[in-house]
This record gives structure tokens, C-alpha cells and sequence, in this order.
């Protein structure tokens, strides 16, 4: 069952251009910008441009074009921000146990420190 996208989401405010972002990146089908209460020295948010509610939404709706571009912008970022080498985090969360904020599927790339270890 896939879940109905809210329009009024901040992300997709953003798409609109009705709420500014500073846009690290940007290609046809996803937009990268930093995130505006970052947990790490580089802290940067992949979002689809298409709406996806989660994850599991994005995996089994979006076009094979979206998802190479998608991970092709999020790859484009880690290197741009030079975290290839030292290492870097990627987090997606979905749903209410997963702690998901905004319901339109999007990535944080965290870099920039030792983020220390959170599963063994």
C-alpha cells in the first residue's frame, strides 16, 4: 500500500521555491542542500524532486533514471565536500519508528569528524 504524499511538507515547499535552501548541488532529478540544523561539520540533504513519501516509497515508485541520478548527486556531494577518503555517514529514516521528520524521502550525508560508532 503506498502512502499519500503531503504537498505542504517542508520539502516540498523548497522544491517550489517557496522556502529558500542553500543548494549545494542540483541535477534533473534531485536537489542537495545543507541542512539547517546539522548534526556533523558537513551536513547535507539529498531530496528526490519527485514525491516520494520514505525510502520503500522511492525504491519501488520512482523511475530507474531518478534512482541512478539520485545516488549519482548524493555521490557528486561526498566528493565535492572531499569525504571520500576520511569516511562519511549516509542516514535515511522512514516512518514513525524510524524518527522520520519531513515525509518526502531524502538522504543526510554526515562528514567532516569522526561521527563516532551507533551499531557495532
Amino acid at each position: 500500500m503506498r502512502k499519500t504524499y503531503d504537498k505542504q511538507n517542508i520539502f516540498a515547499k523548497i522544491l517550489r521555491t517557496e522556502i529558500p535552501c542553500e543548494k549545494i548541488l542540483e541535477n534533473d532529478y534531485a536537489l542537495a542542500f545543507k541542512d539547517i540544523n546539522p548534526l556533523a561539520p558537513i551536513h547535507i540533504l539529498v531530496i528526490p524532486k519527485n514525491p516520494y513519501v520514505d525510502s520503500y516509497d522511492f525504491n519501488e515508485n520512482a523511475k530507474s533514471k531518478e534512482i541512478k541520478y539520485f545516488w549519482k548527486l548524493t555521490n557528486d556531494v561526498i566528493n565535492q565536500k572531499n569525504i571520500l577518503e576520511k569516511g562519511f555517514r549516509i542516514i535515511t529514516n522512514s516512518g514513525i519508528d524510524g524518527n522520520q521528520e519531513v515525509p518526502h524521502f531524502h538522504v543526510h550525508i554526515l562528514g567532516g569528524k569522526n561521527l563516532g560508532r551507533i551499531i557495532n
